[in-house]
């Protein structure tokens, strides 16, 4: 017979033949034979063995909690409800019994992990696989991609209006919540909004000119309006002490956008009413990740982000990383990526891989002098094969190796989130990114290990 409701029995433990729990048992194990790894976050933690102070997370609950995040792409809300929720999560991440932790500490702990110390780990890693035969970095093979930042797509208009809009909202804070603070505003919101709209719904150019010369008034305006409250906010004493810490915080974030501001409305002055051509290296596209590069590839397709140089092993494995600045071109990384390897493993490797974009004479002969036998760029640009390589078979299997790089792109972007970095700041997105790939390393070792046993 139906019921309303219904006893529920006891839940039974995580199913030890279940693949996804295996796999965490084993990436468990890995991380237990490289424990000297936490002490390194710990550092960025200010974690110290004292015996007094409150009990919050340790270094390798940190590291275990950010593994299941980036593994399975969770927001942080997500992640706090699936490690209170999950059995599996739970002993993985080695939590007490009964022990929660809310969204805000999660978001804490892991984005205080530098990328340095992610960087670290991952070689501690390499150096384990390296024992445990599963890639000595004899073969290997280097690519570029773009990692995205997590912003609009930025048009002057679009610009214009947040910075507009975010000095105003600083500005009305400023006036409601400091207590006798008082400065000369007139808020362009609603009609910055509008102008924008007008722009990008502009049948010609004359129109759409006129829009950005009232917008470009407003963002004029709404700036004058800022320095003079900076000014003001110098000179301003709070009637209680509760309030002063809240008069910081207001005038720093006006000192940190009036310049971005001021950037903004510069380019679309000289791009829009003088018809000049910016350069991308002058260009700002967000005030809200202002680190963030313009990077054109193939002369057909633009991201906005950063560039990232990979080196993966025959095993899979990503073995190096370097974020770079700017939209550096891939023949300038060559021998740069090749020496990052004899650090790692203290020795040049024997055969290389890379992509067409690498292939020049200099990089060659760069290559060659370090002892590498043999060297394949896809595309030789003018270089014969059998300079390159000891022979055109070695060649052809070379070229083919290197291909299964864009595989192991596509699966760190697909499944770890490196397609665009969702955290804010540019130390964030260094660790974003090496956080990602210590991951996907992780994943890599235990399905290897599983395999074979």
């Amino acid at each position: 017979m139906r019921k309303i409701c219904k006893k529920q029995l006891p839940l039974p433990e995580a199913s030890p033949a279940h693949p996804k729990v295996q796999e965490l048992e084993k990436i468990s194990a890995i991380l237990d034979q490289n424990s000297s790894i936490y002490n390194l976050v710990a550092q960025d933690l200010g974690i110290a063995n004292n015996a007094t102070g409150a009990e919050g997370m340790s270094a390798e609950q940190v590291v275990r909690a950010a593994i299941i995040k980036q593994t399975e792409g969770y927001s942080y809300e997500e992640l706090a409800f699936h490690l209170a929720d999950s059995k599996a999560y739970r002993n993985f991440c080695r939590f007490d019994f009964g022990k929660v932790y809310a969204r805000s500490t999660l978001n804490v702990n892991i984005k205080a992990i530098a990328a340095d110390t992610w960087e670290a780990v991952n070689r501690a890693l390499i150096g384990y696989a390296c024992s445990e035969d599963m890639d000595r970095g004899r073969k290997v093979r280097i690519d570029c991609t773009v990692v995205e930042t997590n912003i609009h797509t930025p048009t002057d208009s679009e610009l214009l209006w947040d910075g507009v809009r975010v000095l105003s909202r600083i500005l009305n804070r400023a006036k409601s919540e400091l207590d006798g603070f008082r400065c000369s505003f007139a808020d362009h919101t609603r009609r910055s909004k509008k102008r924008r709209l007008a722009i990008h719904n502009a049948k010609n150019a004359e129109q759409r000119k006129k829009g950005y010369k009232d917008l470009i008034k407003m963002a004029e305006n709404t700036v004058g309006c800022a320095e003079s409250a900076v000014q003001a906010l110098d000179c301003f004493h709070p009637s209680t002490i509760v309030q002063e810490p809240l008069r910081i915080s207001i005038k720093q974030e006006l000192e940190h956008y009036l310049p971005l501001v001021r950037q903004i409305i510069c380019q679309t002055t000289r791009r829009v009413i003088h018809g000049e051509s910016v350069p991308a290296g002058e260009k700002l596209v967000s005030i809200f990740e202002p680190h963030t590069d313009i990077i054109k590839k193939d002369r057909r397709d633009t991201y906005y982000g950063h560039k990232i140089c990979l080196t993966g092993g025959v095993s899979n494995l990503i073995l190096d990383c370097q974020i770079l600045s700017g939209n550096p071109a891939d023949a300038t990384l060559t021998r740069t990526m090749l020496v990052r390897q004899e650090e790692i493993f203290g020795r040049p490797p024997l055969k290389v891989a890379l992509d067409g974009g690498f292939a020049s004479k200099e990089n060659l002969k760069a290559a060659k002098d370090m002892g590498i036998s043999d060297v394949c760029f896809s595309k030789g640009r003018g270089l014969a094969e059998e300079d390159m390589c000891r022979s055109r078979f070695v060649y052809k299997v070379l070229r083919k190796f290197r291909a299964g790089i864009e595989s192991g792109i596509s699966w760190l972007k697909r499944v770890f989130g490196l397609d665009r970095c969702l955290w804010k700041g540019v130390e964030s997105f260094g660790s974003y990114v090496w956080a990602s790939i210590v991951s996907a390393n992780l994943l890599t070792m235990a399905r290897k290990q599983l395999s074979e046993a």
